[in-house]
């Protein structure tokens, strides 16, 4: 029998499916509310939280976004950080944890019928006009070394009708905006599970995009490659072009009008219709 969306989540429940030795996972926690969950993950970093830890919430009232943008949490939606300590992973590929998280999401999303897509590098598009679902915000925790946070925000139940477009004017929607019925206990564990089984893949090769084939699927899905773009750069600099590629540490290759490439390591992307 399927889960009411209102249904509180249930952690003991979630620990049995998730949580050595029936899933990946060292310790899974469930809260009815809190500011953030990234934020309370990271200070259970700097304490000796264990490596994949997790921590689900109900509803956010401070929900994070990139760039300290707040990121509207209504109830009714999934909710999560993960802690991961990717020890034997190079620094520079650790922003893969970012990408690996989209396509999790897109393996969710796609398990409940609902077309899906990604945005470089946060955003989960849902539904044929491509619509903001999901939102990703990786944070390397200060003073703690190989330490990363990786939070997900998923729209499940159906928005409010005041809810309000994401940065670059992206509409917001959800599964169940897009037809979707879904059970929500259902979806965290699938969407955990997803990310736990690509993480896993992803670290045993030393968190290499390729060797894991990480980097083919993300392109597969990617929305943003082979796409007119405009990237909105700290300082108020603008980069217009076509994405063409994702390098091997994650960033967006674009060429400029004036056929050179540039690689973008963090900016806001929005897709411009086609000339």
């Amino acid at each position: 029998m399927a889960t009411p969306l209102d249904a509180p989540l249930d952690a003991a429940a979630l620990r049995a499916r998730l949580v050595e030795p029936h899933g990946v996972y060292s310790a899974l926690d469930v809260v009815a509310s809190t500011r953030s969950t990234n934020a309370d993950l990271a200070k259970a970093a700097v304490a000796g939280a264990a490596d994949r830890t997790v921590l689900l919430a109900e509803e956010q009232s401070a929900g994070q976004g990139r760039r300290g943008r707040s990121w509207s949490s209504p109830p009714g939606g999934l909710y999560l950080s993960v802690l991961f300590r990717p020890t034997d992973v190079p620094a520079q590929r650790l922003p893969w944890l970012n990408l690996l998280a989209g396509v999790a999401l897109v393996r969710v999303a796609r398990s409940v019928g609902v077309e899906a897509s990604l945005k470089w590098p946060n955003d989960l598009l849902l539904g044929p006009d491509g619509r903001k679902g999901a939102g990703i915000l990786s944070e390397i925790t200060a003073g703690v070394a190989q330490a990363v946070v990786v939070g997900i925000g998923l729209n499940v139940g159906k928005l409010p009708d005041d809810i309000q477009p994401a940065p670059g004017g992206l509409e917001p929607t959800s599964l169940a905006d897009e037809g979707a019925e879904a059970d929500r206990f259902e979806l965290a564990v699938k969407l955990l599970s997803e990310l736990g089984s690509l993480e896993k893949a992803w670290r045993e090769t030393g968190g290499d995009p390729f060797a894991s084939g990480l980097h083919e699927e993300y392109q597969q899905h990617s929305a943003t490659v082979g796409r007119r773009v405009r990237v909105e750069l700290a300082g108020g600099m603008q980069l217009q072009g076509t994405a063409q590629r994702i390098e091997a540490d994650g960033t967006l290759v674009v060429r400029g009008p004036d056929g050179a490439d540039h690689g973008v390591s963090a900016g806001d992307v929005v897709h411009l219709r086609p000339a």
